[in-house]
């Protein structure tokens, strides 16, 4: 790490600590190691960028992710980004890497889940400013059309409940409406371009695509479905159980914690995008 000033230190040595954590998993596994938390919005692309932008194309790379989702598009960009930085990727799961996270997964060579890590359905999310006016907000595509189809059904039977119903959807629009509908189509050819960014054989994209469209675009009900690494395996693709006991891990659940001690989790307060020579802290 390069030499500050004792007061500059003070006020950044979580970071650098950190990061020397970050240099410290490096040196033990030969492969990179980036850090994102967050929710996936095309503002992501920039930030990544700027963690990527001098990685050696001929060394692995590992991405420690935890997502609850966000924007389908965008996170087939990261994943097609991510594989043009490196030789192979793993996605490292400590917590969970939700809807569009799972579909970063899906074009990985190697998804590393923890005890307490899990993906979950491609349900695509929508976006939307949250009740401060500020922070971003998202919602279920699924469950936004499901919900508007169940209050028409309700206003159709009892028409005096259209008041109520009006009230409990305010945030909801017709344009949103849509767009979740339009979403929700796109979501297996999402599927199929993020198993094909690992540069997977046609044949085996199709065969997976086919495995995997049940349990992740069309039998679960809520976006907050469980899929453990044991679906993940049974489901055909490349997951595998950390050992807990490894110094890889080890390493890894150190440099969690610190994020999570931030406020930097799935549904957390805080994002953040962090390697060994960049920090980026919202």
């Amino acid at each position: 790490m390069p030499d500050h000033t004792p007061l500059f230190r003070a006020e950044h040595s979580d970071r650098y600590e950190r990061q020397e954590l970050i240099c410290e998993y490096q040196k033990l596994t030969g492969a990179g190691l980036i850090v994102v938390v967050d929710q996936i919005t095309p503002t992501n692309m920039t930030v990544l960028e700027e963690l990527l932008f001098d990685c050696d194309p001929a060394k692995d790379l590992h991405l420690l992710l935890s997502s609850p989702g966000g924007d389908g598009e965008t996170a087939l960009r990261m994943v097609r980004s991510l594989q043009q930085r490196c030789r192979e990727l793993t996605v490292i799961v400590p917590d969970m890497a939700k809807s569009a996270a799972t579909i970063v997964c899906l074009g990985a060579h190697h998804i590393l889940m923890g005890p307490g890590g899990d993906l979950g359905p491609i349900d695509p999310q929508m976006l939307f400013l949250g009740g401060d006016g500020k922070r971003t907000a998202a919602a279920s595509a699924k469950e936004i059309v499901a919900a508007v189809a169940e209050a028409e059904e309700r206003i159709k039977v009892n028409p005096d409940s259209f008041t109520l119903f009006a009230s409990l959807l305010s945030d909801v629009n017709m344009l949103m409406v849509e767009q979740a509908k339009a979403a929700l189509s796109r979501s297996e050819a999402l599927m199929q371009e993020a198993l094909r960014a690992q540069g997977r054989e046609e044949e085996e994209v199709e065969a997976l695509a086919s495995k995997l469209k049940e349990p992740l675009i069309d039998a679960p009900s809520s976006h907050s479905a469980v899929i453990s690494v044991d679906h993940a395996v049974d489901y055909g693709l490349p997951a595998e159980r950390a050992d807990v006991a490894s110094e890889q891990w080890q390493l890894i659940w150190r440099l969690w914690t610190r994020y999570f001690a931030m406020g930097c989790w799935p549904m957390g307060e805080r994002a953040i995008y962090e390697g060994a020579r960049a920090s980026h802290a919202g």
